[in-house]
């Protein structure tokens, strides 16, 4: 299925491109916050490779291995977006302080 090639490679770089930014930040919370919607795309990452698994090949083991990947993939996302929903605010309240200086 090559859309699900396309969400990987779209979400992989997403994620390198967050991670980034993350990096390269100098303000603590927007460095959380970044490093937050980089875990969404990592968790994206490994739910599209779970879903392609179940297409390329329909043994036994391979929809188990799509099946954990999935779950893991999922619950990475799920806890970036809290993380990313718990940082938002702080770092616009941050970037509102960088700016009045």
């Amino acid at each position: 299925m090559s859309v699900f090639v396309a969400l990987i490679i779209f979400s992989l770089a997403f994620y390198l491109f967050y991670r980034v930014k993350a990096y390269r930040s100098n303000k603590y919370v927007e460095k959380k916050w970044l490093s937050s919607k980089a875990s969404i795309a990592l968790g994206l990452f490994v739910t599209f490779f779970g879903v392609n698994q179940f297409f390329l090949n329909r043994s036994t083991i391979s929809l188990v291995i799509g099946s954990i990947f999935i779950l893991i993939g999922v619950a990475s996302a799920w806890a970036g977006y809290r993380a990313y929903k718990h940082y938002l605010p702080q770092a616009v309240e941050e970037a509102k302080q960088q700016n009045a200086k």
